[in-house]
């Protein structure tokens, strides 16, 4: 677990949007591959918050029942860790307000916004950025048969279907190129991939 004065390691990526000289704009994210499980965050609040294992969790869970009710009554809750409301939308077009029906409303998920704690809070432990020197994305894209070497792997791993996030953790690609790959393997005479919507994101299958 990172400790105050260690510092964010972050890392360096192109977007496919050029700039005044030509060149590809860069952006900036943490470094990939930094992930903290459930069990991990419950160890550290109960060695340093004393709190007992799986408090945090109880907490949580009793937490997202109790909140989902009100939400599901479109109620917005505010919380010290933030405001959550009920996001809809429309099934299809509509131009007129009278025309709008019951049936033609979707519940599309919860929009939170965390305001400014997680920034006042998070400064309390940043001290400064890091550049870590991640993998040329060029160079990993250009290597096409390692890269479905690792797709193949992803496959059998998550049961026969990937996704771009998926790919992106495995081969160092950043998820823009990692889904740009994946979209090449769907298309062609003979496509390797089969490209199917769930929710908001899509799955790869083999064909």
């Amino acid at each position: 677990m990172p400790r105050k004065n260690s510092g964010m390691w972050y890392e360096v990526h192109p977007t496919p949007v050029k700039g005044e000289d030509g060149k590809n704009l860069v952006y900036v994210r943490p470094k990939s591959g930094q992930k903290l499980t459930m069990k991990e965050l419950e160890d550290y609040c109960e060695r340093w918050n004393m709190l007992r294992y799986g408090e945090l969790s109880r907490v949580l869970d009793a937490f997202v029942r109790a909140a989902s009710r009100f939400l599901a009554e479109g109620y917005r809750i505010d919380t010290p860790l933030g405001s959550f409301a009920p996001k809809l939308s429309l099934a299809k077009q509509v131009t007129d307000p009278d025309q709008v029906k019951d049936r033609d409303v979707r519940l599309e998920g919860v929009e939170y916004n965390p305001g400014k704690l997680w920034d006042r809070e998070i400064d309390k432990w940043l001290d400064g950025f890091r550049r870590y020197d991640n993998p040329d994305t060029q160079a990993i894209m250009a290597d096409k048969e390692k890269l479905e070497q690792v797709m193949r792997e992803c496959m059998q791993q998550h049961h026969g279907y990937i996704t771009a996030g998926i790919f992106s953790r495995a081969s160092g690609l950043t998820l823009y190129s990692a889904r740009k790959q994946l979209n090449e393997w769907t298309k062609g005479d003979n496509p390797k991939l089969l490209k199917t919507p769930r929710g908001k994101e899509h799955i790869y299958t083999e064909v």
